[in-house]
């Protein structure tokens, strides 16, 4: 097992069959207390009894919460309804969460901590790569809005990520591969030993070591700005044309593919503005082709004009993240009247 620590916060477990161990691991961190463990229904039939039994084992009250899964769900109604649930089973700010699955289960769960009374504890229990690599650290929570994506949220850390690769082995491979999206974005973020590693093709034997990679280089960019005030935008490489994406997709299109997608966009909008040479887009271009990047799906100009009503807007400017180099990234703003004039 990886252990990596999030500055003073928390400890990010890595490892083969930690759902057994979850109990002894939420013991190490907290008094016996009631625990809500906030699922989908797919993860619910593979996963929850596994955790429900290890965490009963060890002395806690579990309560179980099962929602329907996907970027739908995303919800003010499913994360009213969970509250509810929360309320009526008598939960009080020393209980728990425990936010078992994907990206979706985290934002929720993770929400539903930091707003419930003010703030409970959670623990982000993730079973998909994308949750693994990305979502489940750094204690970004939240909700979706009709009028956009993550519109509705809060900075709330979890007190623990307990990440179990063998969760990852029933993974689809589209799934597999939505996970990817972010792998690549932190691979072009950092360049050396990651990116060699994406080159060389994850499998079994470097999951541990790839997950590891990926939160450490979230941690270093996070821990130097933790409410996303400058240099954690960096983050957002290739997300506000995903987002967009995403939108006029109607979020049929999963996150991380779109991410990947929008990788592409924004490497080849970097070498056209000058900012990134012909050699490193075509490294960069290379390596999303070996995890199957999927052509823009919608005309450049309406991605535009969607990516105008993106949260990270001020004003009348986008804040963009444009590569200069493989590990090389900046901040960019650009003018609204010139967004379309920089992808086009």
């Amino acid at each position: 097992m990886k252990k990596v620590r999030i500055g003073n916060l928390y400890d990010v477990y890595i490892g083969e069959n930690l759902l057994e161990n979850t109990g002894e691991i939420l013991s190490q961190l907290s008094q016996k207390c009631k625990v809500a463990v906030f699922t989908d229904e797919n993860v619910d039939e593979l996963y929850a009894q596994t955790v429900v039994k290890s965490l009963g084992k060890h002395g806690f009250s579990v309560y179980k919460y099962v929602y329907k899964g996907g970027e739908g769900s995303k919800n003010l109604s499913v994360y009213a309804d969970f509250l509810g649930f929360l309320a009526d089973g008598g939960f009080d700010r020393y209980d728990l969460i425990c936010a078992l699955g994907g990206g979706v289960t985290g934002d929720i769960g993770g929400f539903a901590a930091a707003t419930y009374m003010r703030g409970i504890g959670y623990v982000q229990i993730p079973t998909t790569l994308l949750a693994a690599i990305d979502s489940s650290v750094g204690g970004k929570t939240g909700l979706d809005l009709p009028q956009g994506k993550n519109l509705l949220g809060a900075f709330y850390s979890p007190k623990a990520v307990v990440c179990d690769t063998q969760t990852l082995k029933t993974l689809p491979k589209e799934v597999f591969l939505d996970g990817m999206g972010e792998g690549v974005k932190y691979a072009i973020l950092e360049g050396g030993e990651l990116f060699s590693l994406l080159e060389q093709g994850i499998n079994e034997k470097n999951i541990e070591k790839f997950i590891s990679l990926c939160v450490k280089v979230k941690r270093r960019i996070v821990l130097l700005d933790e409410r996303e005030k400058g240099l954690r935008k960096l983050l957002n490489l290739g997300h506000t044309v995903a987002h967009a994406i995403e939108k006029l997709s109607g979020y049929t299109i999963p996150h991380g593919r779109a991410v990947m997608t929008g990788l592409g966009v924004i490497a080849k909008a970097s070498c056209d503005n000058g900012y990134l040479s012909g050699s490193e887009l075509a490294k960069i271009l290379s390596l999303l082709a070996e995890y199957d990047v999927q052509p823009l799906p919608f005309p450049m100009n309406q991605v535009v004009r969607e990516m105008s009503f993106d949260k990270k807007k001020r004003s009348d400017y986008l804040t963009l993240i444009a590569i200069k180099g493989i590990g090389d990234c900046e901040l960019v703003d650009v003018p609204l009247v010139k967004l379309e004039e920089f992808f086009l």
